[in-house]
């Protein structure tokens, strides 16, 4: 099933535009996830926002987004605010230059979306912008707000659709030259190089999501579907009844199917 749309807005270059909606590309939603309990009651554990200095539980709709200075004071900021700077950026795409695709390294890449026109009337115009990167391998740079802030993306074709990369910031990425200025500089043998040469093309194979698959993830479904099949069934309530009010008692759903089933059964007999 196709992941819901969580933007909506426009894809512009220079006079084209068209109408366009974004999903995540990752999704953590196959992963098992635990939940914290009480282990006395089975019942699930609520965590809760605590005053660090009164140690007093902060209501549900009293917390406020704050920016703390460097003299240890601070400004809050409300909802409001945040709507006043909005940008363009916020609702469009606007591809601002184009640079070659191979010309961005790995580590500036962050966070990667799916980008498809959103009506039938902006397919041309999203088809367009899309081979003509193809054409000349090249990927568009623009900005974007995302995840209430302001980002640099980069937007290369894939497919019938298009990817949009969130860009780490410039002061994100550390210089990898002072680390790796201490390797000394070996020059292999060439029988050693030709010989693990071999290996790699022995072990070369087509890339597939498989190779990347979670053992751990894996052994944890596993796990637990071996717990759940020695566990105990649950005890069978009673129904209940409701005293001397007439009432007669309370049938659960299911015996009441069961019931209507074997009276029908019973029909179709006589």
């Amino acid at each position: 099933m196709a992941p819901r749309s969580f933007w909506k807005g426009y894809l512009k270059f220079s006079l084209v535009s068209c109408a366009v909606t974004m999903a995540p590309a990752l999704t953590t939603r196959e992963k098992v996830r635990f939940h914290t309990l009480n282990a006395k009651t089975g019942n699930r554990v609520r965590s809760q926002y605590m005053d660090s200095v009164t140690g007093e539980p902060v209501a549900e709709g009293e917390e406020a987004r704050a920016y703390f200075l460097p003299d240890e004071r601070h400004v809050i900021v409300e909802d409001e605010d945040l709507e006043a700077v909005a940008l363009e950026s916020t609702r469009v795409i606007d591809i601002e230059k184009f640079v070659p695709r191979d010309s961005i390294g790995w580590i500036w890449l962050d966070r990667p979306h799916h980008l498809k026109p959103d009506d039938k009337a902006s397919d041309e115009a999203f088809a367009v912008i899309r081979e003509a990167m193809k054409a000349t391998d090249t990927v568009g740079i623009s900005r974007l707000v995302l995840y209430r802030r302001e980002r640099a993306v980069m937007v290369e074709p894939c497919g019938k659709g298009l990817v949009v990369w969130t860009l780490r910031y410039g002061d994100e990425v550390r210089d990898p030259d002072p680390y790796f200025e201490g390797i000394k500089a070996v020059e292999p043998e060439p029988e050693a190089l030709e010989l693990l040469t071999q290996l790699i093309d022995s072990r070369t194979k087509p890339w597939s999501p498989k190779m990347v698959r979670d053992p751990v993830q894996d052994q944890l479904v596993t796990m637990i579907r071996e717990k759940q099949r020695k566990a105990r069934p649950a005890p069978k309530r009673r129904p209940a009844r409701t005293g001397d009010s007439g009432e007669g008692e309370v049938v659960s759903i299911l015996d009441a199917l069961r019931k209507s089933v074997e009276g029908e059964k019973k029909g179709r007999r006589r």
